[in-house]
Formats: C-alpha cells, sequence, structure tokens
C-alpha cells in the first residue's frame, strides 16, 4: 500500500519539489537518526568479555550558499550551530553524541527566506565510532507544513568513509525548493566540499 504521507528518494540523482502553500513554504524540518549501537563482529574474545557494540556518534550538518553567493556550514563541529530567524536562517537544533535520543538531531530550515538560499546541501558524519554506514542505520526525513514527508535512508553504503552527502536542496525561482536524492560518501568535508563545488577553507575542529 502507498503511504500518501511519506515519499522515499530511493535513487541517486531522484528529486521532488517541495509544495509551497499560501503565504510561503515555513519552517522545513530535517531530522537524522540512526542505530544508537553498531553490532561488532563477535569472535571468541568478545563473547568472552560480552562485548559485541560500540557507540556511534552520527552528526548532521549542512553546506548552504545564498543567492548572494556567501558561504558556510552549520554542523556541531566548531559550534557552528547557525540561527533561525537570522543568517544563515539555518538551525541546528542539538548534538546527539549516541543516537539514543529519539528526536535524533535536527536541522531546522527558515523557508520564509528562501530569496536569500540559493542551496543547502544536508550531510552526516560519523565523529566518534568506527565508520560502518551499514550498521548505523541512518535515515534523513524531511517535514514541512502541508506537505508529505520526504525519506532519504543511508541504505547505499561506503564502509570506511566518515563522510555521506545526503541530499540537495536547491532554490527553484525563489518560490520552493527541489530535494534531490544524493548519499554518496567521503574522507572528509574537504573532499565533499570540491565534489559538490563549495570552494570553503577546512581547518580541523572539535567539539
Amino acid at each position: 500500500m502507498v503511504n500518501l504521507n511519506k515519499i522515499e528518494l530511493t535513487k541517486k540523482g531522484q528529486s521532488i519539489n517541495l509544495t509551497k502553500g499560501a503565504q510561503s513554504l515555513g519552517e522545513i524540518h530535517i531530522n537524522l537518526n540512526w542505530n544508537q549501537q553498531a553490532p561488532q563482529k563477535k569472535g571468541f574474545m568478545s563473547s568472552l568479555f560480552g562485548s559485541s557494540s560500540t557507540n556511534v556518534d552520527l552528526d548532521l550538518g549542512c553546506l548552504f550558499e545564498f543567492t548572494d553567493g556567501s558561504k558556510g556550514c552549520v554542523q556541531a563541529l566548531g559550534n557552528a550551530f547557525g540561527h533561525f530567524n537570522a543568517p544563515p536562517y539555518i538551525a541546528l537544533d542539538g548534538d546527539d553524541r549516541t543516537g539514543a535520543v529519539t528526536s535524533g538531531e535536527n536541522l531546522r530550515i527558515n523557508g520564509a527566506k528562501i530569496a536569500d538560499i540559493q542551496r543547502v546541501l544536508v550531510y552526516a558524519f560519523i565523529y566518534e565510532g568506527v565508520a560502518n554506514w551499514s550498521e548505523a542505520d541512518g535515515l534523513v526525513t524531511l517535514k514541512y507544513p502541508g506537505g508529505a514527508d520526504i525519506e532519504v535512508r543511508l541504505d547505499e553504503h561506503r564502509n570506511g568513509k566518515i563522510m555521506c552527502a545526503i541530499a540537495m536542496i536547491e532554490n527553484v525561482n525563489n518560490e520552493t525548493f527541489r530535494v534531490e536524492r544524493l548519499v554518496e560518501y567521503f574522507d572528509g568535508h574537504q573532499p565533499m566540499d570540491r565534489a559538490y563545488n563549495w570552494g570553503m577553507n577546512w581547518t580541523a575542529g572539535s567539539k
């Protein structure tokens, strides 16, 4: 049965335009949730000592580009949590270090400021733990007023890579956003930046 309240982008390059309401797009809410503990391969020593899983710290973030050409990022690393009602009109609500928080991690985009936002690249990266995406079982859900939920499941895996570019959100005639599934994996921020022609300078950070 087709769920009319949910749209899944299952293939790379698949995209959909958000449905604009009477006034504006309103608040666009992007949630990342994942498996709290990634099971490790069990061997004699792990079964002997009862150790078979490890916590994974999966972080949600984004790169943004304004229509005036200015660029930046919103992420917990470097405490760049952004702002909803002031530039960059994108805010990260929190940093879930375990995956145990049922609400996961959340980005909010101010749809009323669409004329200022050219594009947003939503990504996740593994800050701590083994880069095992297949066990993390990540799911990103985009919600907005008046439209069906849009889901992107991180089900194409490149274990060993710490960074996943999940989706590109692009301005369409200052009226709505187009959401495109990416799910491509990289060794870090800089290789991902180059792949999508952002042109930012990156230095090591912490949180």
